[in-house]
């Protein structure tokens, strides 16, 4: 039997699940029904749900369907599966509607419908179209699509259709909010926000500015790929078959920035921390947690590793993230109320060993012109402003741009939105000359320092040689 409301019952008791919950209404819209959202928000929500049935989710595809069919044909039901010392199965239940691209005119309805106060986003940084200076790309494909056509493809254009439905009935508006690990997510999604409007309605595009508050978050929880040995061991234990599980380490975080009312109200309830500066939080997660989970990735890859637990198993590689964080990226942040640094830091490592956990390298290593500029370009910049040379950092960059290198010549392919770029960039030419290349897009812009420049290159060629002793040490 497949895992569906009718079967609930046979869930065995000890798992947690909603056996006894009436249907609750739609309070939520999200773009991105992905893995991470299903194990890491839409928990949050699920706990809210306890007690408060008005914050049901509509979940919403924008690319392909095969999320939410498989949802829907389970009633919205699906495992999180916790891989730690202590392994926990939970039944999450906060889902009610699940809309994908063919189904835009649902869509649109359910942004403008006054029940649902909140829209939150898990597509990538990729999904909000921005250019590499955080601005929205209006020559974006999806993006000039949008401001010719009725019916969006970006999330961008979605949320203003939505807003603009709001205003033209003359209902409040929902609350956007960002829920991907993009430095000042807020900012820049309201920025975006107002920007597209500006090209279609002027009014609108005012409105939107100064009615329309949208706070910054930071996320974090570990959520590896669903593989099938999570399909098999989540079968065994339930009893019944789950198309849709999910699975993440014990840890979980969700910062939001308090800009007051009832839906961040609602959230902190369910253990969101609510706080005046998101971006202490943020830089912290996203140069200590994620730049070593990017460094693992690239360097690890290259090392012949495939996932973390293997990397960080690794003598030379760990101690040289250890030292990367202790050396360059704490000394860059400045203390950030309730939280100890260097335990932070020690705990992220924790992490990393937990065997339990099969974080796949080659999806942490996707979409790298993305990332690198946030994981590691920010703290080499900061570094740089304090007088540091972080030359753990250094290599570490090199690292994304030597696997770089070593794919489009080896033909092996890299799964980036920019990889035709990439590939223009290092086709026919030599390392140094790749590399600098590189380094000196615009499109990808890491640092305008030269020794740093140079520095960097000459890693990428050690790295690529194989030095592992003078890229290591």
């Amino acid at each position: 039997m497949r895992l569906s409301r009718a079967t609930l019952s046979a869930v065995p008791g000890a798992i947690r699940a909603p056996r006894h919950r009436a249907a609750p209404s739609i309070g939520v819209v999200h773009f991105g029904p992905g893995a991470f959202h299903r194990a890491h928000q839409a928990s949050y929500i699920d706990d809210l749900l306890d007690h408060d049935p008005r914050w049901g989710i509509a979940g919403v595809s924008l690319r392909s369907s095969g999320t939410v069919e498989a949802l829907a044909a389970q009633d919205g039901l699906y495992t999180v599966a916790v891989r730690d010392a202590q392994p926990a199965l939970r039944i999450i239940g906060a889902h009610q509607r699940f809309l994908g691209p063919q189904q835009a005119a649902e869509t649109a309805a359910l942004l403008a419908d006054p029940g649902v106060r909140l829209v939150t986003t898990t597509v990538t940084e990729k999904g909000y179209c921005l250019a590499a200076d955080g601005t929205l790309d209006l020559d974006h494909p999806d993006i000039a699509h949008d401001l010719r056509a009725a019916q969006p493809r970006s999330v961008i254009g979605w949320i203003v259709a939505g807003l603009a439905a709001r205003r033209d009935a003359g209902a409040a508006p929902f609350l956007p909010m960002p829920c991907d690990n993009l430095a000042a997510n807020g900012v820049k999604l309201k920025a975006a926000l107002v920007a597209f409007a500006r090209r279609r309605d002027p009014r609108l595009a005012d409105w939107i500015d100064g009615e329309i508050a949208v706070p910054s978050t930071m996320v974090d929880s570990i959520t590896p790929a669903s593989d099938p040995q999570l399909l098999a061991d989540v079968a065994e234990t339930l009893g019944l078959a789950d198309a849709a599980p999910v699975q993440r380490e014990s840890f979980v975080q969700w910062v939001i920035e308090d800009i007051g009312g009832p839906a961040l109200a609602a959230l902190g309830q369910a253990g969101a921390i609510l706080t005046d500066d998101v971006a202490a939080y943020e830089r912290a997660k996203l140069r200590i947690l994620n730049g070593a989970h990017s460094t693992l990735a690239y360097l690890g890859l290259l090392r012949g590793h495939a996932t973390v637990f293997e990397a960080i198993s690794d003598p030379a590689l760990s101690t040289f993230v250890e030292r990367m964080i202790a050396e360059d990226i704490v000394p860059t942040i400045d203390p950030v109320p309730g939280m100890d640094l260097p335990g932070y830091a020690a705990s992220v490592l924790t992490r990393f060993h937990n065997p339990v956990i099969a974080h796949r390298l080659e999806q942490i290593a996707q979409d790298g012109s993305q990332k690198i500029p946030y994981r590691l370009g920010d703290t080499l910049a900061e570094a740089l402003r304090r007088g540091r040379k972080p030359r753990h950092v250094v290599r570490a960059i090199a690292g994304w741009l030597a696997f770089v290198i070593e794919r489009i010549r080896d033909d092996t392919g890299i799964i980036d939105p920019a990889a035709t770029a990439l590939a223009e960039l290092v086709q026919g030419a030599d390392v140094t000359t790749a590399a600098d290349r590189i380094l000196s897009s615009k499109n990808f812009y890491i640092t305008d320092n030269y020794d740093d420049h140079f520095a960097i290159i000459d890693a990428v060629r050690l790295i690529l040689d194989r030095r592992w002793d003078d890229i290591l040490r």
